[in-house]
Order: C-alpha cells, then structure tokens, then sequence
C-alpha cells in the first residue's frame, strides 16, 4: 500500500492570506506607501493618502488607471496592477491601489488614465 499526498483547493481565507503574505513582502522591499492594505480572495486592496503616493505604485509596478466618476467634488482612482512571479509556485498577486483625488487637483501625467507602464 502506498500513500500520495493530496493537495486541498484553497479556501477564501488562505488566497487572503497568502495575498496578504505576498504583497507586505513587495511592500518591504521596495519600499511603497500603504495607507491601509485590505486582502481579499481576488485581490489585495491598497489604500494611499495621494495622486503622489499612487504615483510611486505606477512607477514601480506599472499597470492600468481607472478614475472612477466624480462624487460630491471627489474622484476615485484605482491602479489595476499585480506581483512579479513569485518563484515555481508563486503566481503573481492581483493588486487594486486606491486613493481619493479632490477634483481640480494637479495629477503628474504619469499618473492619469491611459499612462501606466
């Protein structure tokens, strides 16, 4: 009789964690601002104070900008990024940076729709 090992799917609560893990360990490294960070099973959610801080995102990890509608003199931009490949096994982390632009403020061009890396 022999035994294999046996792998069980992952639940919501270990994505989250492993998510969690995965993004305070990028976080560490380069290091990037993070007003609050929020894990979820499909993404881990950042939370910074400013345009500057997002920039910061932008220029380290690239990705996509959405600017979601305007709301009592209020915008909320979201950078669609993720990880880098986390050796054989780490698949990369999906990564939604958010944060609160007053309309009328200046933006750097970098950091508006369309202009990620």
């Amino acid at each position: 009789m022999s035994a294999q090992p046996t792998e069980r799917p992952l639940s919501n609560w270990d994505r989250e964690a492993i998510g969690e893990l995965a993004v305070s360990a990028l976080v560490d490294y380069l290091p990037l601002p993070v007003g609050a960070m929020t894990p979820r099973a499909d993404a881990v959610h950042i939370t910074v104070v400013s345009s500057r801080e997002l920039a910061l995102w932008v220029w380290e990890l690239g990705g996509r900008i959405d600017k979601g509608p305007s709301s009592g003199g209020v915008t909320l931009w979201t950078l669609y990024t993720e990880t880098p490949e986390r050796g054989t096994k780490g698949a990369p982390v999906l990564i939604r940076v958010h944060v609160a632009v007053v309309d009328g403020e200046d933006v750097l061009a970098e950091v508006r729709p369309g202009a990620g890396r």
